[in-house]
């Protein structure tokens, strides 16, 4: 049975002796009227331009009412405020700041794409858009920062980390998981880091079935993003950092014919342990001397029984101490072809570290896992549906340093940039999004503002 909205609730609120009404009266209002920043920061970037372009439409023009371009701009526009959901569409279909952000009259244009519309449209997508979207969205990733760098970089690092996305369905490819226990897929995702810059930039997501080995479709991946970054940093250095999943002859074979630098995790094995000994018993002794947890630093010559040569292992011989417990040995291995000190080479592996941080925001910022398409392809769009969105928010981040949200993550910059009440005007001359005169953030939202050339009144 349908319900009818509820205009007005009192509340009966202890200390004041009026009532206090809320009232639903205010129309051509939102609640998310500083995603202006968004639109403005794709204008400048293209990024939802850049990926409707890789999209075929072969629909009927004569009956088609909503733009490729238009349905990408909903979705990605979407996941960046929070709307994860094709459902989501029935909540924003008259919303005048999203019709706002796609380019329509807030007040009498047309509604936006119903959940429907927006399912065919995400499952339409096929193999070859999907390639030539990601070859896109990198592109554009690396052709921002070529201008920004002016073509000069001393050295660009890419990582690449694997992370579980659970599903609860029976997509396609989904795979029980023995490592994470869960049916899921397996999607990887790569990252940028130019000359010493904290930021990791993402610049590829790619979906993967649950069962597959870390290292599929690494060399692919890396081999087209290198290609790419030659031709726009024809001078850089390259250097690759992988967890131990991507340890295989194939890659390391890879990494050496293309002539990089190379950090990559080895899992433990009899003969490395065997090697650590002598480290792993002065680590001991240091940590029994000192009752903390103490590590040294070494290196070996080491080749698995499928490596044509030998090759540089570093050694970090740890062992760790906790109250009430007996000291544990925790020897890792990381293969390089790096020639500084081993701890400088452990230091610089790391720094991968942070990549951890990268999934969380898409994890839990902008729905990567929000995978529940049956068809697996259409959940691959998804997954660069949120590359788009993160790619907008990392162009957001970078904007706000040296503001008071400078260090944000995803969840919070829009919670305080985004998520702002507006009340929509539109006359002859001009569109007025009118916005909080108050508030924790208001001074950071129009410094950010004024830093997209913004016009001040």
């Amino acid at each position: 049975m349908a319900t009818e909205c509820i205009a007005q609730v009192t509340f009966d609120v202890q200390g004041l002796r009026q009532p206090v009404v809320a009232r639903f009266d205010q129309p051509y209002a939102s609640s998310d009227g500083g995603a202006v920043l968004l639109k403005v920061l794709d204008d400048r970037l293209g990024v939802t331009e850049r990926l409707a372009a890789s999209l075929i439409d072969d629909r009927q023009p004569g009956k088609v009412q909503h733009e490729v371009i238009e349905l990408v701009r909903q979705r990605v526009y979407g996941i960046a405020c929070g709307y994860a959901d094709c459902n989501d569409a029935a909540r924003l279909a008259q919303d005048p700041v999203h019709k706002l952000l796609l380019e329509r009259d807030p007040l009498a244009g047309p509604d936006l794409a119903s959940q429907p519309t927006l399912s065919r449209f995400e499952n339409a997508v096929g193999r070859q858009e999907l390639y030539l979207a990601s070859l896109g969205l990198a592109d554009l990733v690396i052709e921002h920062h070529r201008a920004r760098l002016g073509g000069r970089a001393r050295r660009i690092t890419i990582d690449l980390d694997p992370t579980d996305d659970p599903t609860h369905g029976q997509q396609e490819f989904t795979f029980f998981n023995g490592h994470y226990d869960t049916w899921c897929y397996l999607p990887v995702v790569a990252t940028l880091t130019f000359n010493a810059e904290p930021m990791q930039y993402a610049v590829g997501a790619v979906l993967r079935p649950g069962n597959s080995p870390a290292k599929a479709g690494a060399i692919p991946l890396l081999r087209r993003l290198l290609a790419r970054l030659r031709v726009a940093f024809p001078r850089a250095r390259f250097r690759i950092r992988l967890d131990g999943g991507f340890a295989s002859p194939e890659v390391f074979a890879f990494l050496e014919a293309e002539g990089v630098e190379y950090v990559v995790a080895m899992a433990s094995n009899v003969r490395l342990v065997k090697r650590s000994r002598r480290l792993l018993g002065r680590a001991r002794m240091l940590s029994k001397a000192s009752g903390q947890t103490e590590h040294l630093y070494g290196e070996t010559r080491y080749a698995a029984r499928k490596w044509p040569r030998k090759r540089r292992v570093i050694i970090k011989a740890e062992v760790v101490r906790h109250p009430g417990r007996d000291p544990k040995n925790n020897p890792r291995f990381v293969v390089t072809n790096l020639a500084d000190a081993p701890e400088a080479v452990y230091a610089i592996y790391c720094g991968r570290g942070d990549m951890e941080n990268r999934l969380k925001e898409l994890h839990h910022g902008l729905a990567l896992d929000r995978t529940s398409c049956h068809r697996f392809l259409a959940n691959q769009f998804r997954v660069l549906l949120s590359l788009a969105a993160y790619i907008l928010f990392q162009s957001l981040q970078a904007q706000a340093r040296g503001t008071a949200c400078a260090g944000a993550q995803v969840s919070t910059l829009r919670e305080r940039l985004l998520k702002l009440a507006a009340w929509i005007e539109r006359s002859v001359r001009r569109i007025v999004v009118h916005l909080p005169a108050t508030g924790g953030w208001l001074p950071t939202w129009q410094q950010i503002a004024r830093r997209l050339a913004a016009a001040p009144a």
